[in-house]
């Protein structure tokens, strides 16, 4: 494994600082100083983090756009009137009523449950673990009246999802390695509990190296593949997201 840590460690550096910022979709939280507002502009944009960088990215802003560049005064300020402006929202397929009800369901978080790491907080405590956390976070979410198929853009681990955007996000808001990427802002989840984002790129390139031999992206790979990096750093593992995304993303291995 040494050869393998010095590989992903070398990587991490390479990728893990600040000008991995502007062709990433945390650039979009980057554009805020407010705590509610870099979570909740990251939680949206990580709900659409699929396809080309570049769409998601554009996308994201114009959703940013229409709520006026302040997403936590719009959440808990906005009228029905105001509403309307996500009417004809669509990304791939996530269309304006899936729109409506991820913005329902963070009104509804943000003005009576104390918002959204209030929340996921309150459930890895609970749970003692992300998997618990994510899927607290999503019978929350899910509390608000909404249509069936806005369901599928709330990732279930239960269900056996990688739930690869959740875990991002979270990556995102509770990993502080004082590099300037991650934002850190979370306090008490610790980053030892947070689990690799696992998607095409960084899966491929962790079968590669030989960290993770089941085939399919889901939950149990997540687990799989997360023990592997705790081996390697057991206080930030996720850290090695940025080297298994990277070589894949940007490097082309797989």
């Amino acid at each position: 494994m040494e050869s393998i840590l010095e590989l992903l460690d070398s990587k991490v550096d390479l990728y893990n600082k600040p000008s991995f910022i502007e062709s990433d979709p945390i650039s979009i939280p980057h554009q805020y100083t407010l705590k509610e507002d870099i979570e909740i502009s990251g939680f949206l944009t990580a709900v659409i983090a699929w396809g080309r960088r570049t769409a998601i990215i554009s996308k994201a802003n114009i959703w940013m756009e229409r709520m006026d560049d302040a997403p936590y005064d719009f959440i808990m300020n906005a009228s029905d009137t105001d509403m309307k402006r996500f009417e004809k929202f669509v990304y791939r397929t996530f269309n304006s009523d899936d729109c409506l009800f991820i913005i329902t369901a963070l009104m509804d978080v943000y003005r009576n449950k104390g918002g959204l790491e209030t929340i996921v907080t309150d459930n890895f405590k609970r749970y003692g673990n992300i998997k618990g956390a994510i899927s607290g976070m999503r019978s929350s979410l899910m509390e608000v009246a909404h249509l069936k198929r806005s369901e599928k853009h709330i990732a279930n681990p239960n269900s056996g999802s990688a739930a690869k955007r959740i875990n991002m996000f979270l990556r995102w808001m509770i990993r502080d390695d004082k590099c300037g990427v991650d934002f850190g802002i979370w306090k008490n989840i610790p980053m030892s509990a947070l689990m690799c984002p696992l998607d095409v790129h960084s899966g491929n390139v962790a079968r590669k190296l030989g960290m993770l031999h089941r085939k399919q992206n889901d939950w149990k790979s997540v687990y799989e593949l997360t023990l592997q990096l705790r081996e390697l750093d057991s206080n930030d593992p996720v850290k090695y997201d940025f080297a298994l995304f990277g070589m894949g993303v940007f490097e082309g291995i797989s």
